[in-house]
């Protein structure tokens, strides 16, 4: 997900600012959300994926501080992000096999239903 140095930057960016006692797990949780909220405000009232081009550069901004949160989430609880990422990927292959998942958004208990 992120290389060492980026990983480094966000940690010393919160160090620098006394906020570890700050990223509890909860709070961190609550951040993640917020500011995916704030990625789904660049399409309010948008009328579809209309305006992405205009949204764009706030767009990235908001879905860096997701991923940042998300890391500092991470970190919090001692995960290694690319580890849970991998394991997830195996887990949601055996949910979504591409014979049943393929050109199809239906969620993994819509499979046996038919």
């Amino acid at each position: 997900m992120l290389d060492r140095d980026i990983e480094e930057d966000i940690r010393k960016f919160v160090r620098e600012r006394d906020w570890e006692q700050f990223h509890t797990p909860k709070d961190l949780a609550i951040s993640i959300s917020l500011e995916a909220a704030e990625l789904l405000e660049k399409f309010q009232w948008s009328g579809g994926d209309t305006e992405v081009e205009r949204n764009r550069e706030g767009m990235k901004e908001e879905l860096a501080d997701i991923f940042m949160y998300c890391f500092m989430m991470a970190d919090a609880i001692g995960a290694d992000p690319k580890v849970i990422i991998r394991e997830k990927l195996v887990a949601n292959r055996k949910k979504y096999p591409v014979s049943l998942a393929y050109g199809n958004a239906r969620k993994y208990t819509e499979f046996q239903k038919g």
